[in-house]
């Protein structure tokens, strides 16, 4: 149904968090990781295992945008 609507990806818990963050008064800045490519045309069996080293395979982009924002480079 999202496919049909035009998504690409669905965040399962970025907009409670933020929610939540907003509700505390912290300024919120979202970022995604996808662990999980669910085409269901291509469904396979997926472990907790494979979500892990997905996130694990995209710590060094993550950590490189979060220190370039905290050095205050916006390339």
């Amino acid at each position: 149904m999202l496919r049909t609507c035009g998504a690409d990806l669905v965040g399962m818990s970025t907009v409670p968090e933020t929610i939540v963050a907003v509700h505390a008064g912290m300024r919120v800045l979202g970022l995604s990781v996808v662990t999980d490519l669910a085409f269901p045309e291509q469904l396979e069996p997926l472990t907790h295992e494979d979500v892990v080293r997905a996130a694990e395979r995209a710590v060094p982009n993550v950590d490189r945008i979060l220190r370039g924002l905290v050095k205050g480079e916006t390339t």
